[in-house]
């Protein structure tokens, strides 16, 4: 199977951790750009807040922002989601970086927080705001010693401009690019993004697809007439539909090279879209022989998915974890790293799961 690291160091990777935008995320903006910060703004009774971006609610909305409310999801989920604001905001890499070592993390791979959703329908807005962020995390990278990778953001809009941000962004730290399996009318798969791709794959980058949907229309349709399928509907599944299409277009053909990350997602459905491509195609599949390995198609495990099942049907080639660090969503789970540690599979697949995998989905050695 095709990766840039053969083998990995023995690193722990926690390959689903968190930036939560805050203000200072602007402050990268051009003077001629100032007038696209977003804000935040919150209710009258001040329990939620949004960020309002080009005049409209707009991106993850920020939720469980004081002690209290951490608390509470704590409790309410059964897992442990609370971690030090200052390092939650990166206002404090060093409180962050110790925290890491406290939860036996050498390395988290960071994903956006904000651009979940479509941020603006305007490619100018676009390209100031995915500019500002990479830079910010470029800073964050650079203040880390090497600890804080990350995944950047890029101006889907306008194609030329965001070939031209990868470069920047792997030269500052970055390991892959994060797209949304749905961005307007377009999916993933649309030739549309072949030399983003392309780009990619010359450069070593991944392709983080995180639970997502940017699609504007059809996250309303899920949010105002289905709203009792909550998050599951509007992002989960359609991670889930991208990943089935990416494995049965010849994309990974095309770019053969290219690693893919499907994150956040848990990884119960694995076996699920195995067994429809079996039935769709006609072809068997086992452990050791199955698309997810010959396409470079990784996915993220959570600590309560059943592994052993998982690990029957696809094999542990492919198979990474992450913590979620800095959210407090179902998805959440602070010390997974240690209590995936503490489980009874083998050592083998543990270094597996921790290192090697992160290791070669990353491109980290």
């Amino acid at each position: 199977m095709a990766g840039a690291a053969e083998q990995a160091s023995g690193l722990v990777i926690d390959a689903d951790a968190h930036v939560v935008e805050t203000e200072r995320t602007w402050d990268y903006l051009e003077p001629s750009e100032q007038k696209f910060r977003p804000q935040i703004i919150a209710t009258p009774d001040s329990t939620k807040r949004y960020w309002l971006i080009d005049g409209k609610i707009s991106g993850l909305r920020t939720a469980a922002t004081n002690d209290s409310q951490v608390a509470a999801r704590t409790a309410s989920l059964q897992r442990n989601v609370a971690v030090d604001p200052s390092a939650r905001k990166m206002e404090d890499i060093d409180r962050r970086l110790a925290h890491m070592t406290e939860l036996g993390v050498d390395i988290q791979v960071l994903h956006n927080s904000i651009w979940i959703e479509q941020m603006t329908d305007r490619p100018d807005i676009e390209i100031a705001l995915s500019r500002s962020w990479n830079r910010w995390l470029g800073d964050i990278w650079a203040q880390s010693g090497g600890r804080l990778r990350w995944t950047c953001v890029v101006p889907t809009m306008s194609l030329d401009v965001a070939v031209e941000e990868l470069a920047w962004a792997k030269e500052h730290g970055a390991v892959g690019v994060c797209i949304r399996p749905f961005d307007g009318e377009l999916m993933m798969l649309d030739p549309y993004y072949y030399p983003l791709y392309e780009a990619a794959q010359n450069l070593d980058l991944a392709i983080a697809i995180h639970i997502a949907n940017g699609d504007p229309a059809l996250v309303s349709i899920l949010r105002t007439r289905f709203s009792l399928l909550d998050g599951f509907a509007t992002f989960r599944m359609p991670t889930v539909l991208a990943c089935y299409g990416l494995l049965k277009s010849d994309v990974p053909a095309q770019f053969p090279r290219l690693r893919w990350g499907f994150i956040e997602s848990s990884a119960q459905w694995v076996p699920w879209i195995l067994h429809e491509l079996a039935r769709r195609s006609g072809v068997e599949f086992s452990a050791e022989k199955n698309p997810f390995r010959e396409s470079n198609v990784y996915v993220t495990m959570q600590t309560d998915d059943d592994h052993d099942y998982i690990v029957g049907q696809v094999g542990d080639e492919t198979l990474v974890i992450g913590t979620d660090y800095g959210h407090t969503d179902t998805s959440s789970e602070v010390d997974a790293i240690a209590i995936f540690r503490r489980s009874a599979v083998s050592d083998v697949h543990k270094h597996k799961v921790l290192s090697a995998n992160p290791g070669r989905l990353w491109g980290i050695a």
